[in-house]
């Protein structure tokens, strides 16, 4: 099946000295220098970020720490301009319930994969969909394959992969954080999640979901915007039936944060509520093209609330599905497709989620439509906008959500 070229990736920019990567994870191997992707300059100067990736080993630790100063408008292509890491672990700076600055921005958008046209839209650099990705202070997405150019395929109907060029041209467009927790994160096996992890560690993303136990694999990770901490969790409810058990991660035991082990999912967002001012889990969860949630999902939903998530939202049904509050939180049960190969339908609709958060506030929900052509998510503007965000909040009917906190 077609991947992303990384020869053409690789040969469209130079490699500039902000671009070069320093400190390394744990037992991971010696930082590599990589070529950014020349896609434009970023819309917006996003304030300094930093980043956590967290473990549960009877009480949270870091892995690393990732501080981000972010390019300024004009200066380049790379989405990080400078990007530093340690395996130290760095204490808290102050208490959770310290004084937060100002209000953050999160946008959330849902599958990638690059099978296809998808792979052809993420070589261009997501030109059409990277303002809406850039301008937000924290961008997360689910990447719907395994990054390696290795391993063997999963007995399974459909098996994607692609480059680590893939992730680069998506940190570049303006994700900072992506989820492997899919029916797709171990396509290729034990192989193809090392190399995962290892792509997203060099290419300076942070991946939720995926790990090379369990403590790796539910781990958050913790992104500090103007003094707002934000965990991010992932998980999938959604596992073919034969591969359920093997593809689960375990006590040293590689593999993917299933939410069928519910108990553990919520411990972990119990963990991260003692950690973090905002817990955001994105999930992979209901019935290929049914618009409206599953029971599962919105007992799994209420489950959440009530261990302490702020937001909730997921992907997996190839449509986009209701959202809105549910007990204070804000829930979106689906995102629908996002950068992906696609025939059209309801399956090329899509959209850019933002929402307005402070502390466990969210204040504001802006959908930004969008269709998928040849790929690519293009946003919609004037009437066929207004009537995708109509269709977006009549699909609220089903979800049981309220529209207002």
């Amino acid at each position: 099946m077609p991947l992303v070229d990384a020869q053409s990736l690789a040969g469209r920019g130079a490699e500039r000295p902000q671009d070069r990567l320093s400190g390394q994870r744990a037992g991971a191997a010696s930082p590599r220098r990589h070529v950014p992707l020349v896609v434009g300059p970023r819309p917006q100067v996003r304030p300094a970020v930093r980043r956590r990736r967290l473990t549960a080993a009877g009480a949270i630790a870091a892995i690393f720490v990732v501080i981000a100063q972010l390019v300024p408008n004009g200066a380049g292509p790379s989405a990080k301009a400078e990007v530093g890491r340690s395996p130290d672990v760095a204490p808290m700076d102050a208490p959770v319930d310290a004084p937060l600055e100002a209000p953050v921005t999160i946008a959330f958008a849902g599958d990638v994969h690059a099978e296809g046209g998808a792979g052809q839209a993420l070589r261009a650099g997501l030109p059409s969909i990277r303002e809406a990705l850039a301008r937000p202070d924290l961008t997360v997405v689910n990447v719907e394959m395994a990054i390696t150019e290795g391993g063997s395929p999963a007995s399974k109907q459909y098996a994607f992969r692609a480059p680590a060029t893939a992730l680069r041209a998506l940190r570049d467009a303006g994700v900072d954080v992506v989820t492997m927790a899919n029916n797709h994160g171990l396509d290729y096996g034990v192989a193809g999640l090392r190399d995962s992890l290892a792509a997203a560690e060099s290419t300076g993303l942070l991946v939720v979901g995926i790990g090379v136990d369990e403590d790796q694999a539910y781990a958050p990770a913790l992104v500090t915007v103007r003094g707002q901490r934000i965990a991010v969790l992932g998980a999938t409810q959604v596992l073919d039936g034969n591969l359920d058990d093997a593809w689960t991660a375990g006590a040293g035991k590689p593999g993917l944060a299933s939410a069928k082990r519910e108990a553990r999912l919520l411990r972990e967002v119990t963990r991260a509520r003692d950690m973090a001012d905002t817990v955001v889990v994105y999930l992979h969860w209901g019935a290929e093209l049914e618009p409206c949630p599953l029971p599962r999902q919105q007992q799994l939903a209420r489950a959440l609330v009530a261990a302490g998530a702020d937001i909730i939202v997921g992907a997996h049904a190839h449509v986009p599905l209701g959202g809105g509050y549910l007990d204070g939180a804000y829930v979106d049960y689906g995102l629908g497709n996002f950068v992906f190969n696609t025939k059209g339908g309801e399956g090329a609709l899509t959209g850019v989620l933002t929402l307005t958060v402070q502390g466990r506030a969210v204040t504001g929900a802006r959908y930004a439509p969008a269709v998928i052509r040849d790929g690519a998510p293009h946003p919609l503007t004037g009437e066929p906008a207004e009537r995708a965000r109509t269709d977006k909040q009549q699909r609220r009917g089903c979800t049981g959500l309220a529209a207002s906190r």
